[in-house]
């Protein structure tokens, strides 16, 4: 069971921190996973540059069709304009998504796990789905920032549902870009911007351009193996990896299927596959 101390740190941060949920070993096996499909992954062609700013109609679509498929996403310059990587491959791509969970057979098995099940339940989520999965590489001098943002604006349900799960595949600290989290900012803050896609192409609606407050975030420092569950209106950012250490992290954003997904949702997928009950696949895949 869950200590007392994570669920009133949940409830009341919007965040808690779970350390050795995850053995080392299995860490470093995902590691290797996530090193394998980079290595098979082809990087020339339009679209494969993971940005937040600028929208091309190749990057768009390579986007918004991934959410039922496993895709590597370059980091911001890394590529020079003859199509040539200007870092090691292994440390050109930004994050790996967004079904990893459902069609690799080892990220399946690092995501439907009892302790998942359980967390998912005792915070609340009555009929949980996995909804998409991100491995997130965060490479020494290249790895970007993230802007302080919720997930909710990202993966929006009616009521919002989203929960995330973030775990440290390498010691997470303030010199290689750890998460930055505001306490308490999941009840206090509103929502000021909704992520959706339009027309083929993706959009941003801004409800309040009300900068965050930065001062009251602190820094959520985790060592390999760290489980980190927060609310999909926790407001939270990283920096820019400006040290020679990695620091690998993999995520994966649970629902409520008693919720309303929207249509416009930027992230959909095919009817060839299915959203899973996550705790049918966790009974599935532990028997």
């Amino acid at each position: 069971m869950l200590s007392d101390d994570f669920l009133e740190s949940y409830h009341r941060d919007g965040f808690a921190v779970l350390t050795d949920a995850v053995a080392a070993e299995k860490c470093l096996e995902l590691r290797a996973r996530a090193g394998e499909i980079v290595e098979e992954f082809d990087h020339t062609g339009g679209g494969k540059t993971f940005s937040t700013t600028e929208q091309t109609h190749s990057r768009e679509e390579y986007f918004l069709t991934s959410g039922g498929a496993v895709r590597c996403f370059l980091e911001e310059g890394v590529v020079d304009t003859q199509g040539r990587l200007l870092v090691e491959k292994a440390n050109s791509v930004n994050k790996i998504g967004h079904a990893m969970h459902d069609l690799d057979p080892v990220f399946a098995a690092f995501s439907y796990t009892p302790l998942v099940a359980e967390v998912v339940s005792q915070l609340g989520i009555v009929n949980p789905q996995m909804l998409q999965s991100m491995y997130i590489f965060k490479s020494p001098g290249v790895g970007g920032e993230v802007v302080p943002h919720i997930d909710h604006s990202f993966l929006w349900t009616q009521p919002k549902s989203v929960m995330t799960l973030w775990y440290a595949i390498d010691d997470s600290t303030v010199e290689n870009g750890c998460m930055w989290a505001m306490p308490g900012g999941h009840l206090s803050e509103p929502v000021r911007q909704r992520f959706r896609a339009e027309g083929g192409s993706t959009t941003m609606d801004v409800y309040d351009d009300t900068p965050y407050p930065l001062g009251e975030f602190v820094p959520v420092e985790a060592p390999r193996g760290t489980l980190v569950a927060f609310d999909g209106m926790l407001p939270h950012f990283s920096r820019h990896n400006h040290s020679d250490r990695p620091r690998h992290a993999y995520t994966v954003h649970v629902i409520d299927s008693d919720a309303r997904y929207l249509k416009d949702n930027w992230l959909h997928r095919g009817e060839e596959l299915p959203l899973r009950p996550l705790f049918e696949e966790v009974e599935r895949l532990s028997a």
